[in-house]
């Protein structure tokens, strides 16, 4: 072997073996990010719907708070309810492929080997990783899980972190659009500025995450929250001066 190709075959220094990811199922990011969002966008859509049938300065805050109280304690019940209901599911099924791993060991090591040789794996290899690897009852339990039901036992989300992350992010969302009448605005004109700065700027934070460019993702909830907010001040404008 020449000089050359020794110096190519040899590891760099420079080289880095490894390399994380990012969070992608801990079950935080998206009860987080529709939470601020959803907070956002319903309470400035709550706010102006109600200011566009000509309402004081005080029912407009209290309209406001009463929209963030709601939609916070809401958001949390839903999360904790749908993932909670989703973690029961995974862990049923769960239940089910750990009884058959005890009664049926044989059929599901060839299951097992099965989707190896789907997968490309000649079928004597393929069987051969199969009974290696289900030597282990809680890894064979923990790879049918990942290859079958598509999920992770050890990780699956909790109902009370995505609760919390839900309240938590849908309160400070919300926030925004009162945080100006709270500080004496009398007019409607400053809390919607800050709720659209506010959506923009958690567009751009998410694409932090998303990998996504800060722009377009700001622009996409700028964009959403203002229409949103468009048409309920004038569904309100209309439904007001139709009741008075």
């Amino acid at each position: 072997m020449t000089a050359a190709v020794e110096e190519q075959a040899a590891p760099s220094p420079y080289h880095v073996p490894h390399h994380s990811h990012r969070d992608v199922s801990g079950g935080w990011l998206r009860p987080a990010v529709f939470g601020a969002m959803d907070g956002l966008v319903s309470n400035l859509a709550l706010m102006t719907g109600v200011a566009g049938s000509d309402v004081t300065s005080h029912t407009l805050v209290v309209t406001g708070l009463a929209g963030l109280a709601a939609g916070a304690f809401s958001m949390a019940a839903g999360e904790y309810t749908s993932v909670a209901s989703q973690r029961e599911l995974v862990e049923a099924e769960l239940a089910v492929e750990r009884i058959e791993l005890v009664r049926n060991p044989e059929g599901e090591l060839r299951e097992l080997a099965e989707l190896y040789v789907a997968r490309g794996v000649e079928p004597e290899l393929a069987h051969e990783v199969a009974r290696q690897l289900s030597a282990d009852p809680e890894q064979a339990l923990e790879i049918h899980a990942r290859e079958e039901l598509g999920v992770d036992p050890s990780d699956l989300p909790s109902p009370a972190v995505a609760a919390a992350s839900s309240f938590v992010s849908f309160a400070l969302g919300a926030l925004l659009p009162v945080l100006p009448c709270l500080l004496g605005a009398t007019v409607l004109w400053p809390a919607v500025l800050c709720a659209l700065l506010g959506l923009f700027g958690c567009g751009a934070a998410v694409a932090r995450v998303t990998a996504r460019s800060w722009w377009y993702s700001g622009l996409r909830q700028l964009i959403l929250g203002a229409a949103a907010g468009g048409v309920t001040f004038v569904l309100g404008a209309l439904i007001g001066t139709a009741v008075a």
